[in-house]
């Protein structure tokens, strides 16, 4: 038609999703559920992320039961690191975790994180130590109905000081333990009998409770372990013990040298 002007066509295009959605993402590959970590090996990682360039960053931890262990290290966004070195503490177990974070994102309001299914971790150093332990607290049983056993004195290089001992009507025991004093972040772990029953705990006024049971005819031996000195050395510890019908209320001390320990035994 006369003074009509055609346009030109032009052709809409898709907008892709990923450059709508710019949410990062992280995932952990490796270790995964089938992962059995060795201490006395170097550790790998491997990972794959969603809008996180390489040249960001991304830290690691090490986590037993919702608790960090040990942080493994901050990394360029590369998707894999070996030679991760495990801290020669860290003990046997089934239960243990990697999480990354992202760090630095660019929409503060979205970090990405990630967590990995449970995986093993043995530690053989722990595990002889542990079995030493055992032996050496171990003695032929006596004509007595109840067996004597002699204190153990020391444990991992510290020495162990007996402050008290206790008597209980029964075997099962639930023991609290919280911060005496004031919170400075003591980290400690509480053995019976040489097993850990109260792995790396950070303490604060909230108790924290187990459930354990003890050995009849024997003294059984309960001590703590400081992982660390907080901020006002040494670490001091609040302890109640009860088998449900009595308790004791017990105060341990322990630094970097030195444990303190109760022996808490079953009346025949």
């Amino acid at each position: 038609m006369a003074g009509v002007r055609s346009m030109p066509f032009v052709q809409l295009q898709e907008i892709p999703n990923d450059s709508v959605d710019k949410k990062t993402k992280i995932k952990i590959t490796s270790p995964n559920s089938s992962t059995v970590w060795d201490i006395t090996q170097p550790a790998k990682l491997e990972w794959s992320t969603i809008n996180i360039g390489p040249e960001k960053s991304i830290r690691f931890f090490l986590a037993l039961n919702d608790m960090v262990v040990q942080e493994l290290g901050t990394f360029k966004n590369s998707f894999s690191v070996l030679d991760i070195v495990l801290a020669k503490n860290i003990s046997t177990g089934d239960a243990y975790q990697v999480v990354g974070i992202e760090l630095f994102p660019d929409n503060k309001y979205q970090i990405a994180k990630f967590a990995t299914p449970y995986f093993s971790i043995k530690n053989p150093i722990s595990d002889a130590r542990k079995k030493a332990y055992e032996e050496k607290n171990r003695q032929k049983p006596t004509p007595s109905s109840t067996k004597v056993v002699e204190p153990v004195n020391q444990f991992d290089g510290r020495n162990i000081t007996y402050v008290k001992e206790v008597a209980f009507d029964k075997e099962d025991i639930t023991i609290d333990i919280w911060d005496h004093g004031r919170q400075d972040n003591d980290i400690v772990s509480i053995y019976l009998n040489g097993k850990t029953v109260i792995a790396k705990h950070l303490l604060t006024y909230q108790k924290k409770r187990v459930s354990c049971k003890l050995e009849k005819g024997k003294a059984n031996d309960l001590f703590l372990y400081a992982h660390n000195l907080g901020n006002s050395p040494p670490n001091t510890v609040s302890i109640e013990i009860t088998d449900g019908s009595t308790s004791e209320k017990i105060i341990l001390n322990s630094d970097l040298k030195s444990c303190e320990a109760v022996q808490i035994s079953v009346k025949p």
